[in-house]
């Protein structure tokens, strides 16, 4: 029976950024994921590294130093999936004054250590930043944060983690976890195949998000009361509202913000909801009630009257927040608790809880000094500035990267040449070399194989909705004829190779 240092249940980001730190310091770590990677939470978030702003409201100062700090960490390790982004709050007349918004965003401007980012300036909202606006809002403030795609910051985590060592396992179950001493018996099960394996950890962390709870109920036949509160969070994506390229965060009157930012194939993303959830994590979607809420909050700034018309597609998800009895959804703490259950001499767990998509590497610091103090400690913190994949070069190099890619792909559209640059970096040179031909909306061949070899992509919607946001693209048709490539290629890869 083979023996890890480390095992982690949970393929989101917070299990994937753990073992990257874990395998970078020497430790040897196998990751267990059921579905695919960041196919949970992580990929329905709203695609935002950020501060939060309105967690100044609720005093959670701590937590938007810690991930004001990170927004230029993140950018500087990975300037190809996160960009900066800046943000436009119009003045609205009757909700927050203008000297509390500007106290705020002065906060928001030096409690982090800004340095790259520009800092907050107001902005007249009469001329073409306002254009798409009613009438009545006429001025505002511009402030700094960024975006990131979701789930390629979780699958570039991974692919590190498994060049430094690390066993990535998708489609693949814990069932079973029993200590034996100072070691954790684990039972995992290839969801596909039926086959199962038994090994043994030193260490055991419990990343599963929605479904940490019932880890802790289940594989590890704990009875606990619930540590997680379930917050379903929705968005809706509409076409294109208006040309620029800022965002735009609207103060509504319930004391709720929503965020409109431009998406993917000419559209503009509108969220999110907060409201308490009971059901399967796995089955979470918008309720009509969401969508009613989210249409009006937008049309409350907006000129074009807005409705279900303009939805193109829509997207839900639970965010396991740590449960601390807070009275609203919104107001319960986004930040994390790591809680570790173990004695002296016997194996030690790390429970996971809540936690924010721009955080999770101070997360996985925390989870590393507790497996230093448990297994001995081993180097030191590293992953704040070495790039994850095709992150290797300056965060002002995007547009050098796209004019080498278009030289060595010359046939390559000037939109898939940005895509590409956004998803891979410095690595979309690699895939440029075999192309292959071209399957659909600019995803060629070779592009699919790197997913499949490289990427741990299984399914079609593995490919179009996580490695890439080109499910906006494909009609039902082409996607069903792309599953059938995906099948074909996966049944034909061999296991997924580091680098």
């Amino acid at each position: 029976m083979r023996t890890v240092d480390v095992a982690i249940i949970g393929g989101g980001i917070n299990g994937c950024g753990i073992a990257r730190d874990a395998a970078g310091r020497g430790y040897s770590v196998a990751l267990a994921e059921q579905n695919d990677l960041g196919s949970g939470t992580s990929s329905w978030s709203t695609k935002l590294i950020h501060g939060g702003l309105r967690y100044l409201e609720h005093y959670e100062f701590r937590l938007v130093r810690e991930a004001l700090a990170e927004r230029e960490v993140l950018w500087g390790i990975a300037p190809h999936i996160v960009r900066p982004l800046r943000f436009i709050l119009p003045l609205h007349a009757g909700l927050r004054p203008a000297w509390l918004l500007r106290a705020g965003l002065f906060l928001y401007d030096h409690l982090g250590g800004r340095k790259r980012l520009p800092a907050t300036s107001r902005v007249d909202l009469t001329g073409p930043l306002g254009a798409a606006l009613k009438p009545a809002f006429k001025r505002g403030f511009e402030y700094s944060d960024a975006r990131v795609d979701d789930t390629r910051l979780v699958v570039l985590n991974a692919r590190d983690a498994e060049r430094k060592g690390a066993g990535i396992a998708v489609g693949t179950r814990i069932v079973s976890a029993r200590r034996a001493g100072d070691l954790w018996h684990l039972v995992q099960r290839d969801l596909r195949s039926g086959r199962e394996e038994t090994f043994a950890a030193r260490f055991l962390v419990n990343a599963a998000g929605p479904w940490v709870d019932r880890v802790i109920q289940g594989p590890m036949g704990r009875s606990e009361d619930r540590h997680v509160r379930l917050v379903q969070g929705s968005h809706i994506v509409v076409r294109k509202l208006y040309d620029h390229d800022r965002a735009f965060i609207f103060q509504n009157a319930d004391g709720r913000i929503i965020f409109a930012i431009p998406y993917a194939n000419d559209t503009t993303l509108v969220g999110t909801t907060d409201r308490d959830y009971s059901g399967d994590p796995a089955a979470v979607a918008i309720t009509e009630e969401e969508i009613d809420y989210l249409l009006g909050a937008a049309g409350e700034y907006f000129a074009k009257p807005l409705g279900r018309a303009d939805i193109v597609w829509t997207f839900s998800g639970v965010r396991p927040l740590f449960d601390d009895h807070a009275s609203k959804a919104q107001e319960a703490t986004r930040d994390y608790v790591l809680r570790t259950d173990g004695a002296a001499g016997e194996a030690a767990v790390l429970n996971v809880f809540g936690g924010k998509i721009t955080t999770y590497r101070k997360l996985a610091e925390d989870a590393l000094a507790e497996i230093g103090r448990r297994l001995g400690p081993r180097g030191g913190s590293w992953t704040g500035t070495a790039p994850l994949p095709g992150g290797d070069f300056p965060v002002d190099g995007v547009g050098a990267l796209e004019a080498d890619l278009a030289r060595a792909a010359p046939a390559l559209a000037p939109a898939t040449v940005r895509r590409m640059v956004a998803a891979y970096g410095t690595d979309a040179l690699r895939i440029a070399g075999d192309l292959g031909p071209d399957l659909g909306h600019g995803l060629h061949a070779g592009e699919l194989r790197w997913m499949i070899e490289r990427e741990w992509a299984r399914t079609a919607e593995d490919v179009l909705w996580r490695r890439s946001k080109l499910g906006l693209a494909f009609t039902a048709d082409e996607a069903v004829a792309l599953g059938a490539q995906v099948e074909a290629m996966t049944a034909a890869a061999a296991p997924p190779v580091a680098g």
